[in-house]
C-alpha cells in the first residue's frame, strides 16, 4: 500500500486518475442471488449474518456494515416503472429492484479527509482501504462518509469496510464479488472504461425503452458536492432515495467554513445586542 492526499496528480478532466480501478454495478442485471455477498464474507473471512427475515421483506443483512461490505438490497415497488403510482381504473403490478451496494471508493473520500491517524490511505488502485493495524476506532470516518459506509465493529471496536479485495488485486485478480456475480451485474476494471461501458449501457437500455435509465456516481448525480465522482459507481432505473442513495451528496466538511461563519456571526451579533443593552442602561 501507499500512503497518498486525497487528491491524486494526473486526474482527468472528470477526476478519474489513470491506475483507477473500481466497479460498475449494472441493477438491471442483479437477479438477487446475493453471490457477491457470500464470496465477499468467504474471502475476506467476515462472519455470517443472523439468517432469516428481516421483517423488510427478503433481505437477511440490511445494510452495509463493519462484517457485510456488499449488502444486496431487495426493493418493492407498486408502479409501471416510471415511477407513476397505481390508480383504480389504471392498476399495476409490483415489482422488485434490486441493488448490489458497496463502499464508493469516492474519487476525494471524506473518510480519508476525516481519518486523524492516516489509518485510511488511497492505494495504488485509486481505491480507499483502512489500515485495521493503524485504525484506533476514533470513528470520525463515519459521520465524515456522506453514503454512511464504514462501521465500528463491535468485536474489535475499529472501523471496517470494502478493501475492494485490495490483496486479491496486488495478485492480479478481479475483487471476489464480481468474480462470483453469475450475470455480470458486478464488471470491475479500469473506472475510465468501465464509465465509458456505462454510457453505452444507459443509451442501449433508453433505445429499449428504459427512459428512466442513468449512471449514478458521476459529477451530476452521486458525485457531487466536492466528491468529484465515484469509483464504484451504479447504473439505476429509479430515483437514487429509493435505493437509500442521496441525490446530491456532499462531503461534511464543506459545511463546517459556512458554519464557522455563521456561529461567529451570530455571536458578533449577540455581543453588539449586549453591548447596546448595556449602553442604554446608562
Amino acid at each position: 500500500m501507499q500512503r497518498a492526499t486525497d487528491t491524486i496528480a494526473g486526474r482527468a478532466g472528470d477526476g478519474v486518475a489513470p491506475e483507477a480501478m473500481g466497479f460498475l454495478t449494472d441493477t438491471t442485471l442483479c437477479i438477487g442471488c446475493k453471490a457477491c455477498e457470500v464470496a465477499c464474507k468467504q474471502w475476506n473471512a467476515l462472519p455470517l449474518d443472523e439468517f432469516g427475515l428481516t421483517g423488510r421483506s427478503y433481505d437477511n443483512t440490511g445494510d452495509l456494515g463493519a462484517t457485510t461490505w456488499r449488502h444486496v438490497a431487495f426493493i418493492e415497488r407498486l408502479d409501471d416503472g416510471t415511477g407513476r403510482r397505481p390508480t383504480r381504473l389504471q392498476p399495476f403490478q409490483s415489482h422488485w429492484l434490486m441493488m448490489s451496494d458497496v463502499c464508493k471508493h469516492c474519487v476525494e473520500a471524506g473518510c480519508l479527509q476525516a481519518c486523524p491517524t492516516g489509518a485510511i490511505i488511497r492505494t495504488e488502485f485509486d481505491t480507499v482501504v483502512i489500515q485495521q493495524d493503524v485504525c484506533n476506532g476514533c470513528g470520525y470516518c463515519l459521520p465524515a462518509c456522506p453514503f454512511g459506509v464504514p462501521a465500528l465493529s463491535p468485536t474489535d471496536h475499529k472501523a471496517h469496510k470494502c478493501t475492494l479485495c485490495y490483496d486479491r488485486l496486488r495478485d492480479g485478480l478481479e475483487p471476489a464479488c464480481a468474480k462470483a456475480c453469475p450475470t455480470d451485474s458486478i464488471q470491475f476494471g479500469r473506472v475510465d472504461a468501465l464509465r465509458r461501458r456505462a454510457r453505452q449501457r444507459v443509451a442501449d437500455l433508453r433505445r429499449r425503452g428504459v427512459a428512466s435509465a442513468y449512471i449514478y456516481g458521476d459529477a451530476t448525480v452521486g458525485g457531487t458536492g466536492g466528491i468529484r465522482g465515484l469509483n464504484a459507481f451504479f447504473i439505476l432505473t429509479a430515483p437514487p432515495e429509493v435505493y437509500n442513495l442521496p441525490a446530491r451528496p456532499e462531503l461534511p466538511q464543506r459545511k463546517v467554513l459556512p458554519a464557522f461563519l455563521t456561529t461567529v456571526g451570530a455571536a458578533l451579533a449577540f455581543g453588539a445586542a449586549v453591548f447596546a443593552a448595556l449602553r442604554g442602561e446608562e
